[in-house]
């Protein structure tokens, strides 16, 4: 392997540092290791594994899924915008709700609003369920 192309080449825990997709290259390497990244397609499971120019990076965390397209290797973890420049995302826009859509729930789900607890109460008091 030349010069040139092994420093086209950075280590994937170091690039998502770098990239500010992640906090912390331990964290990086947690989700490598979990098996939440994948490099165009396939898991990566070393942190270890290399990336370059023109790799497709997919993170899959519990809080979000970014798709991302490698354009240059970094040399340092610098302010959002230079570290914007390393890559180009790719993800799909997430659909918007509505502050209603956000505050409603299915009915029977989660803790019971007032009126299902009356209706509850109502429910237990008919028949004695002590016996």
């Amino acid at each position: 392997m030349s010069d040139a192309s092994a420093s086209q080449r950075q280590r994937i825990d170091k690039w998502l540092f770098f990239t500010r997709i992640a906090k912390s290259r331990t964290l990086a390497q947690g989700w490598i290791e979990a098996g939440h990244v994948a490099v165009n397609g396939d898991k990566v499971r070393r942190p270890s594994a290399d990336v370059k120019i023109g790799d497709r990076l997919e993170v899959a965390t519990h809080d979000k899924h970014v798709i991302v397209v490698v354009k240059a290797p970094g040399d340092r973890r610098g302010p959002f915008e230079e570290a914007r420049l390393l890559y180009s995302d790719e993800t799909p826009p997430r659909e918007k709700t509505s502050r209603y859509e956000q505050a409603t729930r299915e009915a029977g789900t989660g803790r019971p609003e007032k009126k299902e607890r009356r209706q509850m109460e109502r429910l237990k008091a008919r028949y004695d369920f002590t016996e």
